[in-house]
């Protein structure tokens, strides 16, 4: 116990968490030079190739200290907002944190929200000024910054540098001096902490654990508190970079456990597993609520291929816990889900692993949220709308509420005039404006769910320099103007397209909904028009034009009706063709309907 220590690392996107990770764990001898590469724990091939962490991930090091062997447990984190949640749950299997800063970009965002997740869970912070070796770093500046944030003194910041290597070693022995050993009796009921999971087709389920109290044996009988399903433990193990099984695994360890189980309802992040024959009462508190922020339907694209979907999206959910989804059917894209992510990165993230873990190819609809409407015949009665085709017609529709959102946004005080007319520009109110410190703000403004759902966040980011973090809880609906836009293309309805809009926006996003799209749709044989309507009314139009065969190639001179009898031939086969031709949309168009502002 006393030889142990569990520590994160927490930093804003690409301050170099990963980079730091690697180092330690060649420092330490956890891995031979062989099987050095970079961003070794992000094992995903999304990972490496985006360059971003989205997994938190686990992995066990031992390092020599005034000539006693200590057990280091590190778990790295994502540094991206969509990801907050990842970090949350790993800050609850640890007993310090090491806070990296970047010396040439200071303190972001992110790093604050992370950080006061760690201090909420009463972390021991070692802070980290990264990247000291860039010509653009500016070490003294960044320094009194983190100071200023922490409360701590000038010399508790470690100067490092994850790319060299420099400071790595000051950095272990803080991580052995500061962070506490983790509390906990070996000789009480076995309770440990689920904070993550994975599926695996040879073995079924892996569930990674931290044990608060007791020990866990192979070959025990346990229990998970929440679902109150049994198991025997068949193999317990410590996470090193390849799985490395033991026999007990003690109080204030982190480890893995695999018991044979095959469906994915059945582990639930965050859950308790304690004994079976002499179980503990008591669930270890585990992490808040995951709050999805947009929701969009995700269908397969043969619908016989559902049940495989539904198989996919359980075991996703199973390793990413933020993902929360109910079954829904459309008329155009037949059977499939309505999902909730937390961000836009997330949903194209699943998209993504959906296609590359599972093999499944599906359509994703315009994300948006659920509102309230009521009809005229009976104004009481709610009409629950999480699909814009829900929607009642607009003569018989009495009124629509949509969600709305209290949204509070920390700032620096030379931005707070971009960040005002963005908000302004969304919908909302600001209801206060509160100095921090001398260059910090916090606004808090009231605003539509569905307007920060599209583009807010990446828009707020940008406006701002990347200095804005942005946090936001639900009070309650609002009556307001919303009507639904619907596409057609060549004529016939495209449901998974519709949209719906404030009736101020709706001219001016369907004309672009329209423009985006004749972008995007290639060029059939006839001519397709694309037009966006409010009921029957027409609002915006774009056509794409036909590719055409140039017919009148080989008839050169005489006479010009020769070549109208060609050029006449060709139109009414074009006629006839738009009748029955149908038009393909391409899966980027679905997407692209999102980023209208870009």
């Amino acid at each position: 116990m006393e030889k142990i220590r569990n520590f994160c690392i927490i930093a804003h996107i690409d301050h170099g968490k990963s980079t730091l990770a690697d180092r330690l764990l060649e420092y330490t001898g956890a891995i031979s030079e062989r099987e050095m590469q970079n961003q070794l724990l992000d094992n995903m091939d999304l990972e490496r190739e985006r360059g971003i962490t989205i997994k938190s991930h686990a992995i066990q090091m031992c390092h020599k200290y005034e000539g006693e062997d200590f057990v280091l447990n590190l778990i790295d984190t994502p540094g991206h907002v969509d990801f907050s949640y990842e970090v949350s749950r790993s800050i609850a299997a640890c007993e310090g944190a090491l806070l990296v800063v970047d010396a040439a970009q200071s303190i972001q965002a992110q790093t604050i929200s992370n950080l006061y997740l760690a201090l909420e869970n009463d972390l021991e912070i070692i802070p980290v000024l990264n990247k000291v070796d860039l010509p653009s770093a500016n070490p003294e500046e960044v320094t009194d910054d983190i100071v200023d944030l922490l409360g701590c003194k000038a010399e508790d910041v470690i100067p490092a540098s994850a790319k060299t290597g420099l400071g790595i070693d000051n950095i272990l022995k803080a991580i052995i001096e500061v962070v506490p050993a983790p509390k906990g009796e070996p000789n009480k009921p076995l309770q440990a902490l689920v904070f993550d999971s994975v599926f695996n087709p040879f073995r079924g389920i892996e569930t990674y654990f931290r044990i608060i109290n007791g020990s866990i044996r192979k070959g025990q009988k346990i229990k998970f508190l929440a679902t109150e399903k049994s198991y025997f433990a068949d193999e317990v193990g410590t996470l090193n970079l390849k799985q490395s099984p033991k026999n007990e695994i003690l109080a204030g360890d982190v480890g893995y456990l695999i018991t044979g189980i095959k469906e994915a309802k059945e582990v639930k992040v965050g859950d308790t597993i304690t004994d079976f024959e002499n179980p503990t009462n008591e669930a270890v508190s585990g992490f808040e609520d995951v709050k999805p922020m947009v929701f969009a339907g995700i269908y397969p694209v043969d619908t016989e291929d559902y049940e495989e979907l539904r198989g996919a999206m359980e075991k996703l959910q199973l390793n990413d816990a933020s993902l929360v989804f109910t079954p829904e059917s459309s008329a155009a894209l037949g059977f499939g889900f309505r999902c909730g992510f937390l961000g836009m990165l997330h949903m194209e993230i699943i998209q993504e692993r959906l296609e590359r873990e599972f093999d499944m190819t599906v359509i994703t609809t315009v994300p948006n949220v659920s509102y309230q409407a009521y009809n005229k015949k009976n104004p009481d009665q709610i009409i629950l709308v999480n699909n814009p085709s829900d929607l009642p017609e607009p003569s018989s529709l009495d009124r629509v509420e949509e969600p709305f959102i209290k949204a509070s946004i920390i700032t620096k005080s030379d931005f707070i005039g971009n960040v005002m007319s963005l908000c302004i520009e969304k919908r909302g109110v600001i209801k206060s404006q509160t100095y921090l410190t001398t260059t910090r703000v916090e606004l808090i403004f009231d605003m539509p769910l569905a307007e920060i759902v599209f583009d807010f966040y990446d828009r707020l980011k940008t406006v701002s320099k990347g200095y804005a973090s942005f946090d936001y809880s639900p009070i309650g609906l609002v009556t307001s103007k919303l009507v639904r836009v619907d596409i057609l293309l060549n004529s016939k309805p495209v449901d998974a397209l519709s949209a719906l809009l404030h009736t101020d926006n709706a001219y001016r996003i369907g004309k672009r909904i329209c423009e985006k799209l004749k972008e995007l749709i290639p060029r059939q044989q006839f001519d397709v028009p694309i037009q966006a309507a409010i009921g029957t009314k027409i609002i915006a139009r774009e056509t794409i034009k036909a590719v055409r065969k140039d017919v009148t190639a080989k008839c050169y001179g005489g006479d010009i009706t020769r070549k109208r009898k060609l050029l006449e031939n060709q139109k009414k086969g074009k006629k006839r063709m738009r009748q029955v031709g149908s038009v393909e949309i391409p899966q980027e168009a679905f997407m692209a309907v999102l980023k209208l502002n870009d």
